[in-house]
């Protein structure tokens, strides 16, 4: 269900979560998220998490008319042109559509264990705040299987709009566990016998082939900047690098997740 209310002043009260886009920590205190670009707002509208409003181009309306007929909830779809919705928001805009949804109530990390499939495979990140880079990590951890994210409380959050956007809303099928003491929380993990294993370029331990990622794991991976905080490594079972040719340093971290996952889903036979 849906109604549609043209827009008159950019300064109306309901408009205020569009105009408070740059502001993430005013957006996570009300439990809400912005998905930006038509694929990633048509990924909402598919979903069943809860959608609060739509802002996009009257063209877009009937583009969205099924969708938006079907959803259980009445969403508003607030409509203008595209040069005063890029006025509202305050950046340039492709397409000019974007939504406002609520984020879900998010699982905990015994939710996870308990509810993943076996063996399982999960993807943990320590320090990561590079929001696009976040995204991509997302999208593929959905491309691969990924039973759940696993963030730390030094990273950013998958629910972030240039994150979510990034994801091309893949953040919308994957369980989310945020804000974990990662450390204690790889802990809790290996007495679960899930093994723990650190993506590290600069270690003397075993190279990617030769890890054991066919039973359950946690890949766990940090910043391109940093890497993995040596408390958190020295709580994960073993290093493992990506082998590479001599004068490359590492790869971004959206790569080496790719790499890893790949060789994961190799070994349980899933390629």
């Amino acid at each position: 269900m849906f109604k549609v209310e043209p827009i008159i002043s950019l300064d109306a009260p309901e408009l205020e979560p569009y105009r408070t886009m740059r502001r993430s920590e005013t957006h996570r205190a009300r439990q809400i998220f912005v998905a930006e670009g038509e694929k990633v707002v048509r990924r909402l509208l598919e979903s069943p998490l809860p959608v609060i409003s739509v802002l996009l181009p009257p063209k877009w309306v009937e583009e969205y008319r099924p969708l938006l007929d079907g959803r259980p909830e009445m969403i508003t779809a607030y409509t203008a042109d595209k040069d005063l919705l890029e006025q509202l928001v305050g950046f340039s805009m492709y397409q000019g559509v974007l939504a406002i949804g609520r984020i879900p109530k998010l699982p905990t990390l015994r939710d996870v264990i308990a509810s993943s499939p076996r063996p399982c495979l999960f993807v943990a990140i320590d320090g990561l705040t590079n929001a696009e880079n976040l995204g991509g990590l997302v999208r593929n951890c959905a491309a691969f299987g990924v039973h759940a994210l696993l963030v730390a409380q030094t990273s950013s959050s998958p629910w972030l709009r240039r994150a979510v956007r990034g994801s091309m809303g893949t953040i919308f099928k994957i369980p989310t566990v945020e804000d974990l003491d990662l450390p204690k929380s790889i802990r809790e993990l290996r007495a679960r016998g899930i093994r723990c294993i650190a993506a590290h370029p600069h270690t003397s331990g075993a190279t990617l082939s030769a890890a054991k990622l066919a039973d359950d794991c946690c890949i766990v991976l940090g910043s391109e900047g940093f890497g993995i905080a040596p408390a958190v490594l020295d709580a994960c079972d073993e290093s493992v690098a990506i082998p590479m040719s001599l004068g490359v340093d590492s790869l971004n971290v959206t790569s080496a997740t790719a790499v890893f996952l790949y060789e994961a889903k190799r070994q349980r036979g899933k390629l």
